[in-house]
């Protein structure tokens, strides 16, 4: 089995303080291994991105500690590369300058000639040529976000953290992305972490996903093993008995939660006593007639 790359042990984080705390996360205790494609679904607010800015180094734990091969996690890295949800371009930058600043950074000693190879390589995977030297402001959306995993992709991390990196495009866009993904993931193994409310995309592109439960007070649910071979063909896992079981089993338990947490909070409010105050008439519609005379 391979080992431990990244690693929450007792992980809690919250904001504020008193009777303004929120907390957000508790006791997140998660092994990721060196080389997998690990998938954490979840609602909408449940805490995804502040679990994956605290492995990016953008957050540090209220309790608890996050570490990468062995040792505290205290701030961003070269090494975890993460692919946000919006697109995070310089907007006075070209397509190539902005995967520039990146090899710039990662490779400051390789010649002019290698950083340029690097970075004609890396736009032309997400097939973004033809577009090297247009602007942010010039591109569709799809194209940008094509734009910002070049850029992480360039930097060769060892760790690749997605934020639903792909949740805002159009569902061909969206597709072809999942497929460049998974390529260059396929091609050199580097362990991947992404961050969905897509279940299917979970199961195409994942070997295991685990839940997020609904917070306050968001914890880890059980892992459910992708047993789907690889690679992975989007029409044909449609009748691939082993997609449709583990797909059931997660929806299954996504619909379970959702309805605990409708309880829980319904549960949690309670309705003033108000009483309607109605005109002086009898009919309670009578000031729609009143008209002075």
């Amino acid at each position: 089995m391979s080992e431990v790359i990244a690693e929450f042990r007792n992980v809690s984080k919250s904001y504020g303080r008193g009777e303004d705390k929120t907390s957000v996360l508790k006791d997140i205790n998660l092994s990721i291994r060196e080389g997998e494609f690990l998938a954490i679904v979840g609602f909408t607010g449940s805490g995804k991105t502040t679990l994956i800015n605290l492995l990016s180094g953008l957050l540090t734990p209220t309790s608890g500690e996050v570490l990468f091969k062995g040792k505290a996690v205290n701030g961003p890295g070269l090494e975890r590369g993460i692919i946000f949800q919006n697109y995070s371009l310089l907007p006075w930058l070209t397509v190539y300058q902005n995967v520039e600043l990146a090899v710039q950074a990662v490779f400051p000693n390789w010649s002019r000639q290698e950083k340029d190879a690097h970075i004609r390589k890396y736009v032309e995977m997400v097939n973004l040529t033809p577009a090297l030297e247009k602007r942010p402001a010039e591109l569709s959306g799809g194209m940008r976000q094509r734009v910002a995993v070049a850029r992480v992709l360039s930097t060769d991390p060892e760790l690749l953290l997605m934020d639903e990196p792909l949740g805002a495009l159009d569902a061909l866009t969206r597709g072809n992305l999942q497929d460049e993904i998974l390529n260059i993931w396929s091609a050199n193994k580097r362990t991947a972490l992404l961050i969905t409310n897509d279940v299917d995309e979970g199961i195409l592109m994942a070997d295991r996903i685990i839940p997020l439960k609904p917070g306050p007070d968001a914890t880890l649910g059980p892992e459910f093993i992708i047993d789907v071979e690889r690679p992975r063909d989007k029409t044909a896992l449609n009748t691939d008995p082993n997609f449709k079981k583990v797909r059931t089993e997660i929806l299954n338990y996504l619909v379970e939660l959702g309805e605990a947490s409708k309880l829980s909070q319904s549960s949690d409010y309670v309705l003033p006593d108000v009483q309607p105050v109605l005109p002086a008439s009898s009919n309670p519609f009578s000031f729609m007639f009143n008209k002075a005379v």
